[in-house]
């Protein structure tokens, strides 16, 4: 069960996006010029894209839209840090078992 919840806390923003996008693309053609972006966003930063197309507006973003884009982005960067951090162990012990032999 606990694998289940990680599995879908990993997918939900890009889930997310592609509801929001299919109900109204007019968001994500408004905030975008080209498709080049939002593409990238989905695959590196996919709590910023959400955030932005959420939050954008013609007259662009205001001082606490932009404090809501630097909490998605932290939390974006940080499940990336994360990785490392948990897997420290298993790369410690590789290199130490391989110089051994």
């Amino acid at each position: 069960m606990g694998c289940l919840f990680v599995i879908v806390a990993g997918f939900f923003p890009r889930v997310a996006l592609l509801i929001l996008w299919l109900a109204r693309p007019e968001l994500f053609g408004a905030a975008f010029a080209n498709l080049l972006l939002p593409v990238l966003g989905i695959i590196f930063l996919p709590y910023t894209l959400l955030f932005f197309v959420v939050l954008w507006s013609p007259d662009g973003l205001s001082n606490l839209d932009w404090v809501w884009m630097v909490l998605a982005l932290l939390l974006d960067l940080s499940s990336y840090g994360s990785w490392g951090y948990v897997n420290r162990d298993r790369y410690f012990r590789r290199r130490t078992s391989e110089s051994n032999q």
